[in-house]
């Protein structure tokens, strides 16, 4: 029998647009067979039969989903997020101890921002997987280092806090996995041990900010990591 997800928490509700909480587990948009037709959106016109989706999270990730609630809404917002007009923020607890040659520089403070730019492509042998390729798409996420959590490596775990500049599938898990800390309980990213080292994905869409498409007013929304809950961090300035 497969395990019931959590119901969805509305953050925010006005007559242009939603705030709504994934739980890990939940699709966002239908999937193929009649087993993958519970998802965000399914339940979200349950409620609010206008609901449209602007953006996606994997099935495996929780947090924060915008969705709009008009045509005209919906293609603001998905330009909002084409021109890095969105502010997007994630939590995610990796394998290890990322850092400069895996240092301490750079990486106890959580100032410190640091790039991956490596361009992304699907891996069509092996799908639904991506892989860095120099003939994909541009792709870009900035992390740092939030706190080391247990012992060094190649046991250790760091929680990091992420910020995709563009919006790639499967982005985070693939930059992460790149540079030699994958996220803990990936199924298609870790090895062995980072896939037990946890019992779900460890990767939470925590922030969101923007400006509103019809008021203009910026708009922050901040959800509590549960697997970090000590961990919402402020939107930088």
């Amino acid at each position: 029998m497969a395990t019931e997800t959590p119901p969805i928490t509305c953050w925010y509700a006005d007559p242009h647009l939603l705030v709504l909480e994934k739980p890990a587990g939940l699709l966002c948009v239908p999937g193929r067979g009649p087993d993958k037709q519970d998802c965000l959106s399914a339940r979200a016109q349950q409620r609010w039969p206008d609901a449209l989706i602007v953006h996606r999270l994997d099935q495996a990730t929780s947090g924060l989903v915008l969705m709009a609630r008009s045509l005209a809404v919906q293609r603001a917002l998905s330009q909002a997020f084409a021109h890095q007009q969105v502010d997007k923020r994630y939590l995610a607890i990796v394998q290890g101890w990322p850092g400069a040659g895996g240092s301490d520089a750079g990486a106890q403070d959580g100032q410190d921002w640091q790039l991956i730019d490596a361009p992304l492509l699907p891996d069509w042998p092996q799908r639904p997987r991506q892989k860095v390729d120099a003939a994909g798409k541009p792709s870009q996420t900035r992390w740092r280092c939030l706190q080391r959590l247990d012992a060094p490596p190649p046991s250790g775990s760091t929680l990091l806090e992420l910020q995709p500049l563009t919006g790639r599938t499967h982005q985070l898990r693939v930059h992460l996995a790149h540079i030699g800390h994958p996220i803990l309980g990936d199924a298609l990213y870790a090895n062995a041990s980072g896939q037990a080292g946890a019992p779900r994905l460890l990767l939470h869409a925590s922030q969101l900010g923007l400006n509103h498409p019809v008021y203009g007013a910026r708009l922050q929304w901040a959800s509590p990591c549960p697997f970090a809950p000590a961990f919402v961090t402020t939107i930088a300035a």
